[in-house]
């Protein structure tokens, strides 16, 4: 276990990719922080089975992340827990689609501010630490959308492109720190959110399942496979490996070849 001793913090882990990023931490020893909406029962759950696997400790801690208080009082959760966040992982995100000049501000705002200000936020606090330490990770989950764009996903598509360069930005300024920063970038990953969206599309463009996959959800990506969120997670566990020591404002994708197109 690698990352026994280590504390880990992920941002909007209480399903999906953020899970699967906790899963794949506890499961090398690390202390976690999750963080994220949910029934309350399944989030204690997903928690206790995290220590279970770590044989360290796990704390679920709240937030509104599209506000600066709320980043900041999960950051203090964890410091107060644990002293200091040795990997932090940006993962919480949210998505809106509507034309630039029809596009609800409040909407870009939100998004804006949870897809990128919370990452800002969170690094700002976790880096002290990390600095007194001379250890640390920061990884944030963007996206194929950080590397190109699509119509109507203006405020998802900046914020992404954003995080890229908050990430180099990050990755510069500790260079001699030994803390890196890197993004890790999906195409679409399979997950009971993407999942969900299948029955109405079906119906919506009057397509078959097999038609809505292949046809509307993996258009761009040539491999016409999803990654999974364990997929993701594997990525992110190697970042915090000695391995990528010196692997730093980095965008790796994980997208089946959309962006090399």
């Amino acid at each position: 276990m690698f990352l026994s001793g280590k504390t880990a913090l992920v941002t909007g882990s209480t399903s999906g990719i953020g899970l699967a990023y906790a899963r794949a931490l506890a499961a090398e020893g690390a202390n976690l922080v999750i963080n994220g909406f949910g029934d309350e029962a399944e989030i204690e759950k997903e928690r206790a089975a995290l220590e279970a696997a770590s044989g360290a400790k796990a704390i679920y801690a709240g937030g509104d992340l599209t506000k600066t208080e709320g980043c900041e009082s999960l950051m203090q959760a964890g410091l107060d827990a644990f002293g200091a966040v040795d990997i932090l992982i940006c993962n919480a995100g949210m998505q809106y689609v509507a034309p630039v000049d029809e596009f609800p501000v409040e909407k870009w705002d939100q998004i804006i501010a949870l897809n990128l200000s919370s990452a800002f936020h969170c690094s700002r606090l976790a880096i002290p630490g990390m600095k007194q330490k001379g250890w640390g990770r920061i990884i944030f989950t963007a996206s194929a959308h950080s590397l190109t764009a699509s119509p109507f996903k203006s405020a998802y598509v900046s914020a992404k492109h954003a995080l890229a360069g908050l990430a180099k930005t990050i990755a510069l300024e500790l260079a001699e720190q030994n803390v890196t920063a890197n993004c890790i970038s999906p195409g679409y990953v399979w997950t009971p959110l993407v999942e969900e969206q299948i029955p109405d599309t079906m119906k919506a463009r009057r397509m078959t399942r097999e038609q809505v996959i292949n046809d509307v959800l993996l258009e761009r990506e040539p491999t016409k496979k999803f990654s999974t969120a364990e997929d993701i997670a594997a990525v992110a566990l190697f970042l915090c490996g000695k391995a990528a020591d010196n692997i730093t404002g980095t965008n790796i994708s994980v997208d089946g070849g959309w962006t090399a197109q």
